[in-house]
């Protein structure tokens, strides 16, 4: 049996009963270890669940997932996922493999940043297509997430911005020269994304385009969501550009309409005072920025 098994957001203890029952009984246990991160280190799960962990890169695990898989067919295999299982389409193509290879799988699901994003108070319902940022380059600046951004405004609809995680990345020099050696690890941070949608703001105003947003649409921005040193901070665009949250990983929300009870909760969290009180009032229950 090949079991998933998601880790939540936050520390070793995140992890649910059965989960943690699963792991001990099993005979290998793998940790995925690049499609997110937890705020503790590979050691601490070890000595918590009271077992070795194979960590699992993107190599093996897009690359020799018959190795992952190999006796999974006569004994249990773990495959731990900080968050939820299905938070990455690579974990849904090990379940295909599993299933073609005649393995039985099961989930063993937890929190992801998709729901834990409820904490800054803005309602899940009110969430549309959830975007990817990825760091820009000086020849590739990507801006495919704009249109989706664009829709779901006019749907009213807010959008998760998930931010870019570098980790194991080689230079193209080191690619093409086939030497294993990789690049420090990198983590977007929300200045950094706001920073790029800004850019594409000024570029399209300079094109005389119409804006999906503006310096002045309210964003929030989060930081390690479910650990002890959760960071929320509300506020417009331009000024979540100029906002440290301190460490990974970050995620960033552009919103849409907003209702009185949203709103009330985001300046829990403003970056400073008076920083939303500029909205567009809608109807009686509605505003936006």
């Amino acid at each position: 049996m090949l079991y998933l098994i998601g880790l939540g957001l936050g520390d070793t203890k995140d992890i649910t009963v059965k989960g943690l029952e699963i792991v001990k009984q099993c005979s290998r246990v793998y940790l995925e270890a690049y499609t997110s991160i937890l705020t503790v280190g590979k050691e601490a799960l070890e000595e918590f669940y009271g077992r070795e962990l194979i960590l699992a890169d993107r190599d093996m695990v897009e690359q020799e997932a018959d190795e992952i898989l190999k006796g999974a067919d006569t004994s249990d295999i773990a495959f731990l996922v900080v968050g939820d299982p299905f938070g990455a389409t690579t974990h849904s193509d090990l379940v295909l493999r599993a299933v073609n290879a005649g393995i039985q799988y099961k989930v063993i699901h937890n929190a992801s940043i998709l729901n834990a994003v409820g904490c800054c108070g803005l309602q899940l319902y009110n969430f549309g297509e959830t975007v990817s940022i990825v760091f820009w380059t000086d020849t590739w600046k990507p801006e495919s997430f704009y249109d989706k951004i664009q829709r779901n405004r006019e749907n009213g609809m807010h959008t998760l911005c998930l931010l870019d995680i570098k980790v194991k990345e080689q230079s193209m020099e080191n690619l093409l020269r086939g030497r294993k050696i990789y690049e420090p690890p990198r983590y977007m941070t929300v200045s950094q994304a706001a920073e790029q949608l800004l850019e594409i703001v000024q570029n399209r105003r300079q094109r005389g385009e119409a804006l999906a947003y503006t310096e002045d649409t309210v964003c929030v921005g989060l930081a390690r969501v479910g650990a002890e040193d959760q960071a929320i901070r509300a506020g417009t665009l331009r000024q979540l550009a100029a906002c440290d949250l301190g460490g990974p990983l970050h995620s960033l929300i552009v919103t849409g309409h907003l209702h009185p009870l949203e709103l009330d909760m985001l300046r829990l969290f403003t970056v400073q005072p008076g920083a939303l009180d500029n909205l567009k009032t809608l109807d009686s229950s509605t505003y936006t920025s």
